[in-house]
């Protein structure tokens, strides 16, 4: 396998990184940073290439286990792309970004409204209604047994958020809400007076638009 350091000195991603900086290089150059070497019988530059590709026809796709997929990949270095896009993510998302009405919401989480299957989100939010963090907290059907009010809270707890937004999206493309989405929003709502952290909103997110409890008189 092919290192960094045995590239020719015209095809090192770092020294062309050091000349130019950061924005001059590639997709595929980045990410050759980022593993520093390649894999068995496969050379930095090859790998590189092919995770691009990857991410290129699937990004909101990617897990661990399309990673893997790659031939030589092993679970370290797709745990580092994983974890450097994770923590890109999060420093995107703590831009001065602000929630003032569902639709903010529904703008922000829009690429959930088509999926497949359930997804249940935070949104943390600093005093001013700025975006702290946005996190999916678990993915399939919606029961109170698997929307427990400690998955939700810890992180606001950790994010020392002043409110919390909640949304799940409906891949039936309803917009009504269910008997288990009217309960759980009302059990968050209990548990939030208790940790201090405001419950803001809870919207449904679909093809069709979304439903905001607070807009509703819901909470």
């Amino acid at each position: 396998m092919t290192a960094l350091r045995d590239l020719h000195k015209d095809d090192k991603p770092r020294e062309k990184l050091v000349k130019k900086g950061a924005q001059a290089l590639k997709n595929d150059e980045l990410l050759a940073i980022l593993l520093g070497s390649g894999v068995q019988g496969k050379d930095v530059r090859k790998l590189s290439k092919e995770i691009v590709a990857l991410m290129d026809t699937g990004f909101d796709e990617l897990n661990l286990q399309t990673l893997c997929e790659i031939h030589g990949l092993g679970l370290a270095k797709a745990s580092q792309i994983l974890a450097s896009i994770e923590l890109s993510k999060r420093y995107l998302i703590r831009s001065n970004k602000r929630i003032t009405s569902a639709q903010d919401v529904y703008d922000e989480l829009k690429s959930f409204s088509t999926k497949s299957q359930e997804h249940f989100l935070s949104i943390t939010l600093d005093g001013a209604s700025h975006i702290i963090n946005i996190r999916t907290v678990f993915i399939g059907t919606l029961n109170q047994s698997l929307v427990h009010p400690r998955e939700v809270f810890s992180d606001a707890i950790a994010d020392r958020a002043a409110g919390i937004i909640i949304a799940h999206n409906h891949p039936s493309g309803t917009l009504e809400a269910s008997r288990a989405d009217i309960s759980i929003t009302q059990r968050l709502k209990e548990v939030s007076k208790l940790v201090g952290i405001e419950l803001l909103d809870h919207v449904i997110l679909s093809k069709h638009g979304f439903y905001s409890f607070s807009d509703e008189g819901l909470l």
